[in-house]
C-alpha cells in the first residue's frame, strides 16, 4: 500500500466517522476507533482470494444478473447452491454475469431475513466453499442484513442476559414512548417489551417482532459489520446489496428514514470496500419514492448501483395500460448515472411490486385501479403503517406472469406477448438488468405455498425443480419463455449502445408506443427503442426517429433491413423493435 493512498484512506475513514459519532463519542474515542478499524482493514487485505483483488470491477452490457433464493432451484440428492451453480454453467454461462443469491445464512424468518448466524451458511444450503466455488466463475451478490437481526440469535439472547458478544447491539428503551412520526413498511408494533436480566426493555423492530433492529450509535455494531464485509470478501463475495439500509439510524422525533448519519455509513463502507477490492460493487436496497432512492447515488461516493424501484409499478402499470405517458415520465425524471455508478434494473423480485416508488407517478385512484386488477389476476395485498388509523398498500404481491394475465383493456389473450415485452423494454434501458429466477420461466402464482405459509409474498417464492422443466422443448410455455429472454439477453451483449452507462433519451410517440434512443459511449453505435404497449397494431412514422440517411438501419430483433427512413414500420400487438444502426 502506497503511502499516498494510506494517508487517503485515513483521512477519509476518519472524516466518516466523526461526522457519524460527532454527538456520541469524544474525539479520543474517534480517534481510537478510526485506527482500529483501519489495522483490520488493512492487515485483511492480504487474505483476500486472488480473483477478488484482480483489477475489473466495471460492468458493461454484458454485466446481466439473476436472483435467487440459494434453494430455489433444486435438485435430487444435490445440495441447492451446488444446483445454482449447475444451472449456470449448464444454460446461463453466456448470458449472467451475476448471481444474487438471496440470504443463505441459519435464520428464524422472513425468508432469510433475519439472520441467526452472518458467519455461517444454512448447512441444508451448502457450504461457504460452494460460494467460493461460484464466485470464480460468476460474480456473487449476497445480502448484508444490516438494519436487524434475529430475535432467536446468540447476539440476541447475550442482549437478554446483559453478558456476552451482543448484549449492547440491540437498539432499545426503558418506557415506550411517541413513535408516531417513524416511517415504516408495515403495521406490526414498533416497540416490543422483551423480559432481560436488566428487567423490560422495548426493543426496536422495523418490520417484525422477529427482527430487532441494531443500534448503530455503538459503534461496536458498526465495526461489527465492517468485520461481516471483510469476511464475505474473503469467501468470494463482490457484490454487496445492503438490505433495508434507509434505516439504520434512529433519531428520536424524526422519520428515522434516509437520515444523514446513514448515509455517512454507506459512505464509509463504501470507501472500504473502494480499498479492499477493485471488483467491489455496494448495492443500496432503498425502496423509497425515486427521489429519496436516487440520493443514494450521493456525489458518486455512496452506491455503486441503486435498484430502481419505480420501474417495475409504472412498467407493469403502462404495459397493462397500452399508455406510454407513465413510463415516459419515469425515465424522463431519472438523472443519468455518473461512470462509476448505475442503476440496477428489475421488474420482478422475491418481493412484491412496491407501491411507495409509484406514489410520484400514479395517483391515488391510479393505485387503487392497479390494485383492483392485481387481485383479479391472482395478486394479494400488504400494507404498511401511516400513522393514521388506514394502513396503506405497501406493495403487490404476484408473479409477473400472472401480473400480465388481463390487462385494463381486458382485451385479447396475450399474457405471453405482454411478459417478453416488458423484459424486452426492460433491457433496453441504462443500467443494469436482473432477472428473478421465476421470471425466466414464468412461473405461475404458488398457492399451496401461500396457504402452508399464510405470507403474501410466497406467491412468488416457490421451489423450481429444475430435472421436471424441458429446455429443450419450446412448445412448453417455461421452455419458450427462457429461449425467447435468453435470445434477447444474447443480443444484447452485443450492443455498445446498452452499457449501463449509455446514453438515454426518451422519445415522445404518441401514448400507444414507449420509445428511447440509446448512443454508445464512444458514439458510433445508436439503437432506438420503440415498443408497442397495445393489444393492437399500431404504425410508427420512421421520421419521427430522424433516422441518419448514410447509416443503414436494421432491428437487431428480427434482423428486418429499413429501406426507406422516410416510410412506417407497423408495429404487432407488444412487438418491440431495437433499431440500429450497426449491424451484427
Amino acid at each position: 500500500m502506497s503511502e499516498n493512498r494510506k494517508s487517503d484512506l485515513e483521512k477519509r475513514v476518519l472524516q466518516h466517522l466523526n461526522r457519524i459519532y460527532t454527538d456520541v463519542l469524544n474525539q479520543n474515542d474517534i480517534d481510537q476507533l478510526s485506527c482500529t478499524l483501519l489495522e483490520h482493514v488493512v492487515i485483511s487485505k492480504d487474505d483476500m482470494p486472488n480473483h477478488i483483488t484482480e483489477e475489473g470491477q466495471a460492468w458493461s452490457q454484458n454485466t446481466i444478473a439473476m436472483i435467487t433464493y440459494a434453494d430455489t432451484i433444486t435438485e435430487k440428492n444435490t445440495l441447492p447452491i451446488n444446483s445454482i451453480y449447475k444451472f449456470l454453467k449448464d444454460h446461463c454461462s453466456d448470458v449472467f454475469e451475476i448471481v444474487h443469491i438471496l440470504p443463505f445464512y441459519p435464520s428464524s424468518s422472513d425468508k432469510g431475513f433475519s439472520v441467526k448466524d452472518y458467519y455461517s451458511v444454512y448447512h441444508q444450503f451448502g457450504q461457504w466453499n460452494d460460494i467460493l466455488k461460484i464466485s470464480k466463475d460468476f460474480g456473487v451478490m449476497a445480502d448484508v442484513v444490516i438494519n436487524h437481526g434475529s430475535s432467536e440469535s446468540l447476539w440476541f439472547r447475550n442482549f437478554i442476559r446483559g453478558k456476552g458478544k451482543g448484549r449492547d447491539y440491540f437498539l432499545n428503551f426503558d418506557e415506550p414512548f411517541d413513535t408516531s412520526r417513524v416511517v415504516r413498511p408495515r403495521t406490526s408494533d414498533l416497540l416490543n417489551p422483551v423480559e432481560t436480566s436488566n428487567g423490560i426493555k422495548y426493543v426496536w423492530c422495523t418490520f417484525s417482532k422477529d427482527q430487532v433492529d441494531y443500534n448503530f450509535s455503538n459503534p461496536v455494531v458498526l465495526y461489527e459489520f465492517v468485520q461481516i464485509i471483510i469476511f464475505y470478501l474473503t469467501k468470494g463475495i463482490t457484490v454487496f446489496r445492503f438490505d433495508a439500509v434507509a434505516f439504520i439510524w434512529k433519531k428520536i422525533g424524526t422519520s428515522c428514514i434516509n437520515l444523514e448519519k446513514t448515509h455517512e455509513i454507506v459512505r464509509l463502507f463504501r470507501t472500504l470496500l473502494d480499498y479492499l477490492s477493485p471488483k467491489a460493487i455496494l448495492v443500496t436496497e432503498t425502496n423509497t419514492p425515486a427521489r429519496e432512492n436516487v440520493s443514494y447515488f450521493g456525489n458518486a461516493n455512496e452506491a455503486h448501483w441503486i435498484y430502481n424501484f419505480s420501474l417495475p409499478p409504472i412498467l407493469i402499470y403502462s404495459i397493462l395500460a397500452g399508455d406510454s405517458s407513465y413510463l415516459e415520465k419515469l425515465t424522463m425524471s431519472m438523472p443519468p448515472s455518473q461512470l462509476g455508478t448505475s442503476y440496477l434494473n428489475f421488474i420482478a423480485s422475491h418481493d412484491g411490486i412496491g407501491l411507495r416508488p409509484a406514489e410520484t407517478f400514479l395517483s391515488k385512484d391510479e393505485i387503487a385501479k392497479f390494485i383492483n386488477l392485481m387481485e383479479k389476476n391472482g395478486g394479494k395485498v400488504s400494507y404498511r403503517s401511516n400513522n393514521t388509523d388506514t394502513p396503506e398498500p405497501y406493495e403487490i404481491n404476484i408473479t409477473l406472469f400472472d401480473a400480465m394475465r388481463e390487462s385494463f383493456s381486458k382485451e385479447g389473450n396475450l399474457c405471453l406477448d405482454r411478459f417478453i415485452c416488458i423484459h424486452t423494454i426492460m433491457l433496453s434501458l441504462e443500467g443494469v438488468p436482473a432477472f428473478y429466477v421465476h421470471s425466466l420461466f414464468g412461473t405461475k402464482n404458488n398457492y399451496s405455498l401461500y396457504r402452508d405459509t399464510n405470507q403474501n409474498r410466497s406467491l412468488n417464492r416457490g421451489k423450481i425443480e429444475i430435472s421436471k422443466i424441458d429446455l429443450s422443448d419450446q412448445s412448453k410455455s417455461e421452455s419458450f419463455i427462457f429461449h425467447q429472454l435468453r435470445k434477447l439477453m444474447l443480443i444484447r451483449k452485443k450492443q455498445p449502445a446498452f452499457h449501463p452507462n449509455a446514453v438515454q433519451f426518451t422519445l415522445h410517440l404518441g401514448k400507444n408506443l414507449y420509445g428511447i434512443w440509446r448512443q454508445s459511449l464512444d458514439k458510433k453505435q445508436s439503437i432506438f427503442c420503440i415498443s408497442n404497449l397495445t393489444d393492437g397494431y399500431v404504425k410508427l412514422s420512421l421520421l419521427d426517429l430522424n433516422l441518419i440517411g448514410f447509416d443503414h438501419w436494421q432491428d437487431l430483433i428480427t434482423k428486418i433491413e429499413v429501406d426507406d427512413i422516410s416510410g412506417d414500420m407497423e408495429l404487432k400487438p407488444y412487438q418491440t423493435i431495437w433499431l440500429t444502426n450497426l449491424r451484427d
